[in-house]
């Protein structure tokens, strides 16, 4: 080893000693700072990664391994000094090793002075370092490679010049075999093949932050067998052709055949092995969860995932599959046998291309392709089936894959997050299957049912609903081997397991009276516990066996871990825009519907009801509430709203006292609504403001504007800063909870300020609030409904400048604990008469309430208009995932959805850190430059006079002679 670092250092000190290669190195480190600034506009795309940076490093590390190792054989066959070199007292294999660490540590050099880009990254976002550090492990190793090339090619001729050029050609068809341009030339199972060998498709695999062995493998295994090779090349430069020698070279031949052989064996066999990698990012984007290995464990029959995949598809969708088939295989592995992983191509039978198309809908697309002078359409599948009993969901390329704009013209296509899109499909078909049986089954404790009622006091209308409630109880009592109980209790016996004072302190059960004004008060109750989970469920309209048995089931559904749950819907008043002068007394267009985006999206992973609230009432199945947009709301509505939040039920309001006037014509306009939720929200402890929240930190939005150009008036679209488009960042979040996790950034337009309730210092509140999203402190309100840029009055930015005085404001807050119900002590409004009705009055301690202060966060045209877009909608599933108490699947969610942001800049700040980042590659040039000089100024010349024998006669060491 003490040889091999001898040899490595002297090859390092001569790489100081050229020029040449100092003029490779500063070229390499310019190409590369300009192809992150320049060629793929790293300020230009807002991401907080360094994928540009090493986007085109397996290129330049073609040219630069070439440059580097051109010399090393080739140099000293010219000089003639490598006979001397073989005649030494060092080994063969030392002598190329050395060599190859000489090389490397220099390229290793030049790439750590790349790491100016990735720390100038972390000073302007939240930068994942795993990927980072995949990325520099992948540039070392795709490095050794092409060094491991150049070095037996060097060997293979005296000229250095050739060793270059074929260096470079050799190592290419390395590179363009995994090329999408040339994978997309076969079917999918070649192409595999042609990425397999690619150094390209490799390199990114380890750059994402995965390392996976079969990567590892791979080029480990190419420099060991080009070294290999030029050890052998070496050796046979001094074998004699004679039939003495005839034995030793055929066995190093053979040797050197069959560790080769053995090198592509192992690379091959490794092939069908996944799951041997370990995941670098730092939320565990590329590692299959506990949440989904849970889910897999506790499935009761056989799960097919069944993969549609053409052998010729898009270029880009190509390397896709082989990460897709990777993690469906793993699925496979972590579940223990109990699912069934199947690959097919419709397209090569018959029978199976009608059998997706008829009895699943799986259908190919028409994918187009090719250059400007060629253009070529190919229908082919992508596509994955997910089948589990007689329950299916199919995923298509649209659910899989998300495309972003990286550049001007730069294109990517990616998985978006393969994972949560398999668990959410497995988790909807395994548990839309269960039976009442299966149920039972799945809960982790055995559920009690209590039946609080004095029978004697009935009112006429309940007298039956005592025989009623057993008949049920007693039915599900025998289907539930074991796992389900219940009681009926009279509070108004003497010696009952409850009184009337204890009902009221453990649930907050009052009587109820037989009418408004009646004295007469009766018990008619019912809970269900689960665990420490326990739920009030009110008693069904008619008291019919059918609907008890229905709202039961579904509260027991609501209990058991990993059930789909229901997401009630209440959509905004639709109102038709105002018709144009020209067209009045003609018939209105139908008001478009501005809500359809969040329904659909929540459709992915719920079920979806559009509930009304003016019988007052939610259906008992509902477990998250979402209103978005209320307006005029009455008694009914609030009483709906609040039952739900009393029975522990989740409710999401998306409320403003602003929205948007579909009347104002070409202009931008807002009005002023009343929700009708003021005063219970404000009872709640969450007040609405009457002002708009304006934020120098915000979101552009495109205007038209007019110039004058030599007298004409052109008309241009020009991105003006809007400061009703609030932009919530990671900084405006409340960073505790796992409901904004992930996100980059949020948009609010037209948002309302809201004030908490805050205790009193020393006061015990049984709510606990939680401010979730928070203007900037640059951030300040207005009451103008006008919202339109006035460049008339402002020419500047078309709104008048901010005040003095400017605070953070919250936007969006959490509430959680027990609830006071707003009608408690008043009529039930769904009532008629003088008859008093059902009023809960207080919630269990896990009912939960969520206020954003904007009607406008999901509005399908803000959604498109606004670069968030996404993130707001991913912000309301979040929130509905914390509803349901389905926090695992809204980890695994915020593990990968979302690219992280760049501090957004002006021009003159992007140029500030470009030319610091230019700067720092000038200076360790110049640097390295000093210290080269200062080396040569002070070396002595030793003269070597004679062959090695005379060398060895000089007392010289075989270490100081390899020096």
């Amino acid at each position: 080893m003490k040889h091999v670092l001898s040899i490595a250092k002297k090859e390092l000190r001569g790489y100081f000693l050229s020029p040449v290669a100092l003029i490779f190195l500063g070229a390499f480190l310019f190409l590369s700072m300009a192809t992150v600034f320049v060629f793929k506009g790293f300020f230009a795309r807002g991401v907080a990664d360094v994928r540009p940076l090493f986007s085109l490093l397996p290129v330049y590390l073609i040219f630069l391994s070439a440059a580097v190792t051109m010399r090393l054989w080739s140099e000293e066959q010219k000089m003639g000094t490598l006979e001397v070199l073989l005649t030494l007292p060092v080994k063969v294999h030392q002598l190329v090793i050395g060599k190859f660490l000489g090389a490397l540590g220099l390229t290793v050099l030049a790439l750590l002075l790349t790491l100016s880009v990735p720390v100038t990254v972390s000073m302007l976002g939240d930068l994942d370092w795993g990927p980072v550090m995949g990325g520099y492990m992948a540039a070392v190793l795709v490095a050794g490679a092409y060094l491991a090339i150049g070095v037996f090619v060097s060997s293979l001729t005296d000229n250095q010049i050739v060793s270059l050029m074929l260096t470079v050609v050799v190592c290419g068809a390395f590179y363009i075999v995994g090329e999408d341009w040339i994978t997309s030339q076969v079917g999918t199972r070649p192409a595999e093949l042609l990425a397999a060998l690619g150094t390209g498709a490799r390199f990114e695999s380890i750059q994402r932050g995965v390392l996976d062995l079969r990567d590892l493998v791979y080029y480990l295994g190419i420099i060991a067998a080009f070294l290999g090779l030029n050890v052998y090349v070496l050796k046979t430069k001094g074998w004699s052709q004679g039939v003495r020698t005839a034995t030793q070279r055929h066995s190093a031949t053979l040797a050197v055949v069959l560790g080769l052989a053995n090198v592509l064996l192992l690379n091959v066999w490794l092939s069908g092995v996944s799951g041997l990698r370990i995941d670098m990012t730092e939320r565990g984007e590329y590692s299959i969860s506990d949440t989904t290995k849970a889910l897999l464990h506790g499935l009761d029959e056989p799960l097919l995932i069944r993969g549609y995949f053409s052998e010729k598809t898009h270029p880009l969708l190509a390397p896709l599959v082989p990460r897709i088939r990777d993690l469906i295989e793993e699925y496979g592995e972590v579940s223990g046998g109990k699912v069934i992983t199947e690959y097919v191509d419709p397209r090569e039978d018959e029978e199976l291309e009608k059998e997706a198309n008829q009895l699943y809908g799986i259908k190919s697309f028409p994918f187009e392709f090719g250059s400007r002078l060629d253009r070529e359409v190919v229908n082919s599948y992508f596509s994955i089936l997910i089948k589990y009993g007689d329950q299916y969901q199919v995923l298509n390329f649209s659910d899989l894959i998300e495309v972003k704009v990286t550049g001007v013209t730069d294109i990517d296509v990616r998985l978006r997050n393969p994972e949560y899109d398999l668990t959410r499909a497995i988790k909807k078909v395994a548990y839309g299957f269960q039976t009442l049986e299966g149920l039972f089954a799945d809960l982790k404790s055995p559920a009690e049912f209590f039946v609080f009622v004095t029978p004697d006091t009935l009112p006429d209308n309940y007298k039956g609903a005592p025989k009623v409630i057993e008949t049920v109880l007693g039915k599900m009592k025998a289907e539930s081997k074991g796992k389900f109980d219940f009681k009926v209790v009279d509070p108004s016996k003497p010696g009952a397991d409850e009184t009337a004072e204890s009902l009221y302190k453990k649930y907050g059960f009052k009587p109820f009276a037989t009418s408004l004004f009646a004295e007469q008060t009766f018990y008619l109750h019912l809970l269900l516990k689960v665990g420490d989970r326990y739920e009030r469920l009110l008693p069904p309209d008619g008291m019919s066996e059918a609907n008890l048995e229905k709202d039961i089931t579904a509260a027991l559904k609501r209990a058991a871990p990993g059930f789909l749950k229901v997401v009630g819907y209440v959509k905004p008043k639709r109102e038709a825009p105002q018709l144009p002068p020209q067209m009045q007394g003609q018939r209105p267009p139908e008001p478009p519907d501005m809500a359809q985006t969040i329904a659909r999206q929540l459709e992915d992973s719920y079920t979806v009801q559009e509930v009304s609230l003016d019988s007052g009432t939610v259906p008992s199945d509902v477990d998250v509430l979402l209103v978005y947009g209320p307006q005029d709301f009455g008694d009914k509505e609030r009483f709906a709203i609040d039952q739900h939040l009393m029975r522990g039920g989740t409710v999401i309001v998306l409320a403003s006292k602003f929205m948007l006037d579909p009347h104002g014509g070409q202009n931008l306009k807002v009005k002023k609504v009343s929700t009708g939720l003021d005063a219970m929200l404000a009872a709640y402890g969450v007040e609405l403001g009457d002002e708009m929240v304006m934020d120098a930190q915000n979101e552009g939005i495109p205007v038209p504007v007019m110039r004058e150009v030599r007298g004409m008036r052109i008309r241009e679209i020009k991105m003006l800063d809007y400061p009703y488009f609030v932009n919530v960042r990671p900084d405006g979040m409340d960073d505790a909870s796992p409901v904004v996790s992930g996100l980059p950034g949020l948009t609010v337009p037209w948002a309302t300020p809201l004030t908490l309730k805050k205790p009193a210092e020393g006061e015990a509140s049984p709510l606990q609030y939680t401010v979730l999203l928070r203007s900037s402190p640059r951030s300040w309100v207005s009451a103008a409904t006008d919202v339109q840029p006035d460049f008339a009055t402002y020419p500047a930015n078309g709104f008048p400048p901010a005040p003095t005085e400017t605070e953070s404001r919250p936007l969006g807050a959490l509430v959680t604990g027990t609830f006071t119900s707003f009608f408690k002590g008043k009529k039930d409004p769904t009532v008629e008469g003088n008859s008093g009705g059902t009023v809960l009055e207080e919630s269990p301690a896990n009912a939960r309430l969520v206020v954003v202060g904007s009607t406008a966060f999901a509005n399908d045209l803000i959604l498109q208009l606004t670069q968030q877009g996404q993130s707001n909608l991913q912000l309301v599933e979040n929130l509905v995932d914390w509803g349901v108490e389905d926090v695992d699947l809204l980890s695994i969610r915020s593990r990968g959805a979302f690219a992280r942001t760049l501090v957004p800049m002006d021009a003159s700040e992007a140029l500030k850190y470009e030319l610091l980042n230019y700067g720092f590659v000038v200076l360790a040039l110049a640097v390295i430059v000093l210290l080269t000089v200062s080396r040569r100024r002070n070396l002595k010349p030793v003269p070597l006079e004679g062959s090695a024998e005379a060398v060895r006669r000089a007392h010289h060491t075989p270490t100081e002679v390899a020096s």
